[in-house]
């Protein structure tokens, strides 16, 4: 049976004091382990090394917002794999809507950050996503055929197991709209029909595959409910303790 996974992506959110009150107050919420869900926070760069202290011990896992696709080099304000594990990290968020829109991250370029994750032991969540335009235009399938298609391009199905794919419609992204039920879950299922063809059956079936847009606790029953929606990469709902934790335990 597939875990449910629910990550918050803080984004450029919290400095470094509001990021230990939100950390002490998600642990005081969730107490023991959920039984069935799995959390990972993604907090900005500066909180990497703090939350992971803060977290040691407790269920909550970390993870960063982006890497570099070099271990090293002359690549100012860039950020590595080898530092993100030295703090802590064990995931790292790649292919995000936004680095793709604001910062012009091609599927090739992900695709590569990808091979780089997987060869350090980072655990990638992998985003891809259709615009509103392209979901009009009846494109939306093209496009998330092409994004896991040139996403995951030359990487073997033996890393294909410590991958987390999250399904982003980028107009509900921080918009407040979300895909419906059906909507996301008609998604999911092509999404995981699209693994089994690129890997087997078996790959696709063991694969978790979250949905963001705005989820919140108001609607996360019926998104969590779906059988192919594995969980959910939260945004703004994360940046709370009690919006955060309620998802929690709704998936739980």
């Amino acid at each position: 049976m597939r875990r449910t996974v629910i990550a918050g992506n803080w984004k450029m959110n919290k400095d470094l004091s509001e990021a230990i009150k939100l950390i002490s107050e998600i642990k005081s919420n969730i107490g023991n382990k959920p039984e069935n869900v799995d959390v990972i926070i993604f907090p900005p760069y500066i909180a990497l090394e703090t939350a992971s202290t803060l977290i040691k011990g407790t269920p909550i896992k970390l993870g960063a917002q982006n890497m570099h696709q070099e271990s090293s080099g002359a690549f100012t304000a860039e950020i590595s794999a080898p530092m993100l594990k030295s703090v802590g990290c064990e995931y790292v968020i790649l292919g995000h809507s936004e680095r793709r829109s604001i910062f012009g991250e091609t599927d090739e370029l992900i695709n590569t950050k990808l091979k780089k994750a997987f060869a350090e032991n980072l655990k990638p969540v992998f985003c891809i996503g259709e615009t509103l335009e392209q979901r009009e235009a009846g494109i939306m399938k093209d496009i998330i055929k092409n994004q896991v298609e040139k996403g995951l391009s030359g990487i073997p199905e033996t890393d294909i197991d410590n991958l987390i794919i999250a399904y982003e419609p980028v107009w509900a992204i921080g918009t407040g709209k979300t895909a419906t039920p059906e909507q996301a879950e008609e998604v999911h299922l092509f999404i995981r029909n699209l693994i089994a063809d690129l890997y087997s059956t078996e790959t696709a079936e063991n694969i978790v595959i979250q949905y963001g847009g705005s989820v919140k606790p108001a609607n996360a029953e019926l998104l969590l409910t779906q059988p192919d929606i594995d969980g959910a990469l939260i945004g703004g709902a994360c940046l709370k303790a009690d919006s955060f934790t309620a998802i929690i335990n709704t998936a739980n």
